[in-house]
């Protein structure tokens, strides 16, 4: 998504690299690469001139910490300054009524229905568990509630709609009641968009307001509108009083520049963003971390967030202590790839570390060999898994057969395997040397030694 930007703003915290201190001189052509980059970006002009000037007064004069270079010093600041530009802090969910109803509002083909999916898949995770309901009131795109009623199949949610209906206030109406009746926590509402803005469009729009009484009105806005997205929810702010917005589409090419400009434009929140094509890739919006990412500084807040979600602490113990005693086994390790797939994919993950190199998140080969080592661990017998037999040329080369593998791949397997034991057995054992399982640095070596 940030590419580019991220790339443009590398090079300028390396030409600080080798000052002793920030001046105005050494800052002039460092602030007006930033601004080029935000500006090329699609960020907001005069949302872009305000952050720079804010970046200068701040880093001018600016002390240097001793161990932090010049450059780092002003990293922070810009990295301080996106965080404030995007609202400084998540934003926890609460549900202060039932139903608590939630209505997506958005132009046409900004990705509404997708999201209301998402958000629905969202609040089924163990965190919130509440019983939500889909409801079709976009009655003017074709096919729209076919897709809905799909999307909600897949998640097993509820979709409300009335055959052959076309005022979408009367659906919103029998959702509501139906929602009360049947102990539905959270509604939440697909409206119509348009290509532009209409007063039509918005009138219908404040007529459900009226019949629904959301508590969230949420403007989803897609990171491909460019720089007329901050002036079109102020535009719906101004009719409906958004209570916050949805970025989508930030996993393609985009710039999505403008989208983070919404929050200083609309004075409203960025509360979630849609990351990727699958239901699952959908997020509460965090600040930090979309300014790590901007920086190229990885995505740790949204990684712990996938381990603690994914990684069973039950299974991690006991995985703890097999390691710690050498009786790790195939089998064991088996099962925790399982857990790390459920995170996503381990390009996925990779993009999320800090450090990695852009262009690693278009590789394919850490799942490529993540399939291989399945491969070959499932063509050995319950014996060899478990460690009870001595794993001897005849048998590595059946088990390299029977998974379609070179004899070469099980062979590096098996070395790593004993690296890894060897590894655990080392690690010291007292007070404070616990293992945690659940720390992406410990996974990436346990990946490096199986490789």
């Amino acid at each position: 998504m940030f590419g580019a930007t991220t790339e443009k703003l590398k090079n300028v915290f390396s030409s600080l690299s080798r000052v002793k201190t920030l001046t105005e001189e050494n800052l002039s052509d460092a602030v007006r690469e930033i601004r080029l980059a935000l500006l090329d970006a699609d960020v907001n002009y005069s949302i872009t001139k305000d952050f720079i000037k804010r970046v200068k007064e701040r880093a001018i004069g600016t002390d240097v910490i001793k161990s932090v270079s010049p450059s780092e010093k002003f990293a922070e600041i810009v990295h301080d300054e996106l965080v404030s530009l995007m609202g400084t802090e998540e934003l926890p969910l609460t549900f202060a009524k039932s139903p608590y109803v939630m209505m997506l509002v958005g132009l046409q083909g900004s990705g509404k229905t997708t999201q209301c999916a998402k958000l629905a898949h969202l609040l089924q995770k163990k965190e919130y568990q509440k019983k939500s309901m889909l409801v079709a009131c976009d009655l003017q795109r074709p096919a729209a509630v076919k897709q809905l009623k799909i999307l909600g199949d897949q998640i097993n949610v509820p979709v409300f709609s009335i055959e052959g209906e076309s005022n979408p206030t009367k659906v919103v109406k029998g959702a509501v009641d139906k929602a009360k009746k049947e102990g539905i926590e959270v509604v939440i509402l697909d409206t119509a968009g348009r290509l532009h803005i209409d007063d039509d469009l918005m009138k219908e729009l404040e007529t459900i307001k009226s019949i629904a009484d959301p508590s969230e009105i949420l403007f989803v806005a897609s990171a491909a509108t460019g720089q007329e997205a901050p002036l079109i929810a102020k535009e719906f702010d101004e009719r409906l009083s958004i209570t916050g917005s949805i970025l989508t589409m930030l996993d393609g090419s985009a710039r999505a520049g403008a989208a983070i400009s919404i929050a200083e434009i609309t004075q409203k929140p960025l509360k979630f963003e849609g990351i990727g094509e699958k239901v699952a890739d959908f997020q509460i919006f965090n600040p930090t971390s979309m300014a790590d990412r901007i920086l190229g500084m990885g995505d740790i807040i949204n990684l712990v967030k996938k381990a603690e979600e994914h990684l069973d602490d039950e299974n991690s113990k006991d995985l703890e202590k097999k390691l710690r005693k050498a009786s790790f086994t195939f089998d064991d390790y088996l099962k925790q790839m399982s857990m790390m797939k459920k995170m996503g994919s381990f390009k996925g993950i990779l993009k999320m570390l800090p450090g990695m190199p852009s262009e690693l998140g278009d590789l394919d080969l850490s799942e490529k060999e993540t399939k291989r080592t399945e491969a070959i661990i499932l063509s050995m017998t319950k014996k060899e898994r478990s460690g009870l037999v001595e794993i001897d040329f005849s048998r590595r080369r059946r088990i390299a057969k029977g998974s379609g593998t070179a004899l070469e791949d099980v062979n590096k397997l098996l070395k790593g395997f004993k690296r890894i034991k060897k590894l655990f057995k080392k690690m010291p054992r007292g007070k404070g040397s616990n293992l945690d399982l659940k720390d992406p640095d410990l996974q990436s070596k346990l990946s490096s030694f199986m490789k």
